[in-house]
């Protein structure tokens, strides 16, 4: 699947921002477009609709930081969706996909990820949202109907995507799914404006369009956000329901590998994981 370019970004922004929200009058036209057309746009940018449409259609060079964050201004980008629009510009226009090797965590990822205590679950995901290591609460609470050393193999290792779009158990585990798609999605589109190049990315991206309407579907809406904090609110199979809140660490030597650590959001839900955390590691073991 071909990912993205900066001319498809840049339209599906478009049609997000309103004239009256750009401060423009319609003075009672009919319009054919829900949002900005490309000379309004451009003229609030302070560029050329000619510029600005052979820009939109790929036929230009690469733009100017200057104009980048012109329009990053004019149709609301946040810091995330800004850092995109650069990424994208900076993209070949027909990038000769690559096929990188495995990825291998990061042993300053692993040392922490050591010491945490097993009452704290934890988990290690690479760039394309694999799972490179976890602690066995951590691999309780996220699959615990996957094999604990699945992330040790490059072949059998479970993917957080896969599993939320195309793994019924995993997907009925969520109370709130389609919130935490929207940010999975988003996020999996912000990696693939840092790296465009990346054959394994554009083919899990293809796959899941392929695989799920849904995914299709948020995938086409062209949003793009971070994924730091949130709150997942969970339908355990073992401890009942849970709501845990995530935070992800990031290492500088390995900005790819985000190290996501779970805790629990209210008393009852800080009982469910002591029991998760005896029951998958016993004192004994």
């Amino acid at each position: 699947m071909e990912l993205e370019n900066l001319g498809a970004y840049l339209k599906t922004r478009r049609g997000r921002v309103t004239p009256a929200a750009a401060g423009l009058g319609t003075y009672g036209a009919a319009r054919r477009v829900p949002g900005l057309r490309r000379e309004e746009l451009a003229q609030l940018a302070g560029v050329s609709a000619g510029y600005y449409t052979r820009l939109e259609q790929g036929q230009t060079g690469t733009a100017s930081r200057q104009v980048l964050d012109a329009l990053a201004r004019v149709l609301r980008l946040d810091p995330a969706e800004t850092a995109h629009l650069h990424n994208l510009a900076r993209r070949p226009v027909a990038p000769r996909l690559l096929r990188p090797p495995p990825e291998e965590p990061h042993p300053r990822v692993l040392a922490l990820l050591t010491s945490l205590a097993e009452t704290t679950p934890a988990i290690v995901l690479g760039r394309r949202g694999d799972v490179l290591a976890w602690n066995r609460t951590g691999h309780a609470l996220v699959a615990e109907h996957v094999g604990f050393d699945a992330p040790g193999d490059p072949a059998r290792r479970p993917s957080v995507p896969r599993m939320f779009f195309l793994d019924p158990l995993a997907r009925d585990q969520h109370a709130n799914w389609a919130e935490l798609a929207r940010i999975h999605v988003a996020y999996l589109r912000l990696t693939a404006g840092r790296y465009p190049t990346d054959a394994r990315l554009a083919e899990l991206i293809g796959e899941l369009a392929m695989g799920s309407a849904d995914f299709a579907e948020l995938w086409a809406a062209g949003d793009v956000a971070d994924c730091t904090v949130g709150t997942m609110r969970l339908r355990h199979p073992t401890v009942g329901a849970l709501d845990v809140g995530y935070q992800v660490w990031l290492q500088p030597d390995s900005p790819d590998h985000r190290l996501e650590v779970y805790t629990p959001e209210d008393p009852a839900s800080a009982d469910a994981l002591r029991l998760l955390s005896a029951r998958s590691h016993p004192a004994d073991a």
